[in-house]
């Protein structure tokens, strides 16, 4: 069973579940703005999905632009980077879908077809 994480207005989010409902892809729903991702979860989502906790970063959200965060994210920390995204869930790139042994951070079809 996965978790999919989501922001429940977000298109791509959108277009993940329609992919997931079709393909009857069992998931627990979980909208990122009543359940905040938490540091220790941010944290094993990166290691899990093999990417730099940077790519967790949504860089086309109004907040990200907003704080500038392209000039600051290069510079920053992992630890830094993970309290920044724990401190509000939408810096977080999304869908997330979570397993036992897999993170799929954002919607790309071809990753999905591996589940």
């Amino acid at each position: 069973m996965y978790q999919f994480i989501c922001y429940p207005k977000c298109t791509t989010c959108k277009k993940a579940m329609k992919y997931l409902d079709d393909h009857n892809i069992k998931y627990e729903y979980r909208d990122i703005t009543d359940k905040v991702p938490t540091k220790k979860e941010i944290k094993m989502w990166y290691k899990k999905a093999g990417l730099p906790v940077s790519k967790l970063f949504n860089t086309s959200g109004k907040k990200y632009r907003e704080l500038n965060l392209k000039m600051k994210v290069p510079f920053m920390s992992k630890d830094e980077c993970i309290e920044l995204l724990a401190s509000d869930p939408m810096l977080v790139k999304r869908p997330i879908l979570v397993s036992e042994d897999e993170v799929y951070v954002g919607f790309k079809e071809k990753e999905y077809q591996n589940i």
